[in-house]
């Protein structure tokens, strides 16, 4: 008699589909039974790859999670091993249908609560950082050189209540046009991380002749820090940042030594911040999957997809991005917009990637990559579909710029690439404070100040990188309900959100991740 655990030796996700999804490895001439129908496999199936149920003949489409993955490039038999060597991804027509579906009712549940920051805006900081921003690749070492001063414990004596104190740096800043798209989106993206509800105040360091200059960040994003009403009840009023240029200073070790003197300065203020009970509604999730596999969208993502429907039930905020890697599965949230014009928004975004993309004569499926290949991944249409299950069931409500601020509530989209260092800088200076990271393949991201939990998608992941992933979706394929793992990674957040620390923090990550998107030609 078979054990529950080779009863799971595959899975089908919907009755409509002609493909499986292997749940473990599947040896040939195993006879797998899914969605009522017996098939004997004609050759070894890894982890996360896919098997015929059905005969499939040349141009019929391939449908795992009920859509269309892609076409049979060539005949496969029942029990066949389906990938890359027998699928292609054909371009087909998908109907949006705006805003032509009812999403299901919201979770019911009691109000919670976590122990956060209450910020003078009205957000809510899960953790409370002092940043030293940097606004050119000519200043990025200098901003390092003041960060790492922080980097001992001696001061945190006297500061208990800041997280500590990190450097905001990248390679860009020059040779760009001055009010171009890539400068503007790097002053967007820097001003989101020095308003960041988890950010308590910051210095700014610049070179003095770039075309990101300190001085215009300030002012074109009316920059302020360190306003609000402190745990003495003594109110704070905002003030302009410090800016430090190195030409002005005269020198590395006098902008080091002088931005060193302001960050003293700022650590009593930042200090006094408090951690008090505050409503889930403020909880503003960013949602990732990267280093995905075959079962990304069996387990991670769909728990994922349960816990922002129960953050959004709260009141809060799930925002969802990579929009290069939701390619062939818009239509699916288009008919959950509240609007047409909301759905409008999210394909033209989508076109203006297919005109990106064919300006530099690549394809869209140039994604997945190799190693989600090596995971069970086919094409695009498919990893797309998997990725969608991070979005749960609600309501599009908004579609937003890259790192455009986020303060609307329930599920928004926000226009990103899907590589996933710039990414996550987008959706993390949109003024999100909690990140939560999905991985078949095992990535490491962290991204201060915002803390990253990251899932993995089957246990010997999990097992193997047991000092980096936070939570184990690969329980899922072993019978645990994808609901429960999702409520499961729910309270999660909310402990995080309240200060407890994530794998990627606990080992110093989230600094060398920052990546604006750069857009546009290098002058």
């Amino acid at each position: 008699m078979a054990t529950a655990a080779e009863e799971q030796r595959a899975v089908i996700l919907r009755g409509e589909d002609n493909v499986a999804v292997a749940a473990r490895p599947i040896p040939k001439g195993y006879v797998i039974a899914v969605g009522g129908r017996e098939v004997e496999v004609r050759e070894p199936i890894a982890l996360g790859h896919k098997v015929a149920l059905s005969a499939i003949e040349p141009g019929q489409p391939v449908r795992k999670y009920g859509q269309i993955i892609g076409f049979a490039s060539k005949p496969i038999a029942a029990g066949a091993w389906i990938h890359v060597h027998n699928v292609t991804a054909e371009l087909f027509e998908r109907d949006y249908a705006y805003a032509s579906e009812q999403a299901p009712p919201l979770p019911t549940m009691e109000p919670r609560t976590f122990q956060g920051f209450l910020r003078p805006d009205g957000r809510v900081g899960t953790r409370n950082y002092l940043a030293v921003i940097s606004t050119v690749n000519c200043s990025a070492s200098t901003s390092r050189y003041i960060a790492e001063r922080f980097r001992g414990d001696a001061w945190r004596k006297d500061y208990p209540n800041v997280d500590g104190v990190f450097a905001v740096t990248h390679k860009g800043g020059c040779a760009i046009p001055f009010g171009g798209p890539d400068h503007n989106t790097l002053e967007r993206v820097l001003a989101g991380f020095a308003n960041h509800p988890n950010v308590a105040a910051y210095v700014i360091v610049g070179l003095g002749c770039e075309v990101s200059y300190a001085q215009h960040l300030v002012e074109a994003q009316d920059l302020v820090t360190l306003g609000g009403v402190r745990k003495s009840g003594r109110q704070v009023e905002p003030v302009r940042p410090r800016v430090l240029n190195i030409q002005e200073q005269g020198g590395i070790n006098k902008t080091v030594e002088a931005a060193v003197a302001a960050v003293y300065q700022l650590l009593p203020e930042a200090n006094e911040w408090v951690r008090t009970e505050q409503p889930a509604s403020k909880i503003s999730l960013a949602m990732e999957c990267g280093g995905s596999d075959g079962n990304s969208g069996v387990t991670a993502n769909p728990a994922l997809g349960v816990a922002a429907d129960l953050i959004v039930a709260q009141g809060g905020t799930a925002i969802l991005g990579e929009t290069p890697e939701i390619y062939g599965a818009e239509h699916l949230l288009t008919r959950r917009a509240v609007s047409r014009v909301v759905g409008e928004k999210l394909v033209a975004r989508i076109k203006w990637w297919e005109d990106y993309t064919r300006l530099f004569g690549a394809e869209i499926n140039n994604n997945p990559s190799p190693g989600n290949k090596a995971g069970g991944l086919t094409t695009i249409y498919e990893k797309s579909l998997g990725a969608l299950a991070k979005a749960g069931s609600t309501p599009l409500v908004d579609v937003v710029e890259y790192a455009e601020r986020v303060d609307t509530p329930g599920l928004v989209f926000m226009d990103t690439p899907g590589y996933d260092p710039p990414c996550t800088t987008g959706l993390v200076a949109g003024g999100a404070n909690v990140l939560v990271f999905t991985t078949g393949r095992g990535s490491v991201l962290g991204l201060k100040p915002t803390p990253c939990i990251k899932v993995a998608t089957n246990t010997p992941i999990f097992d193997r990188m047991i000092d980096d992933m936070d939570l184990n979706a690969g329980t899922i394929l072993e019978g645990e309900s994808v609901e429960s793992v999702g409520r499961r990674l729910f309270e999660m957040i909310l402990d995080s959100a309240s200060g407890t620390k994530t794998k990627s923090e606990q080992q110093g990550v989230g600094e060398e991740e920052f990546a604006p998107w750069h857009i546009g030609p290098t002058l």
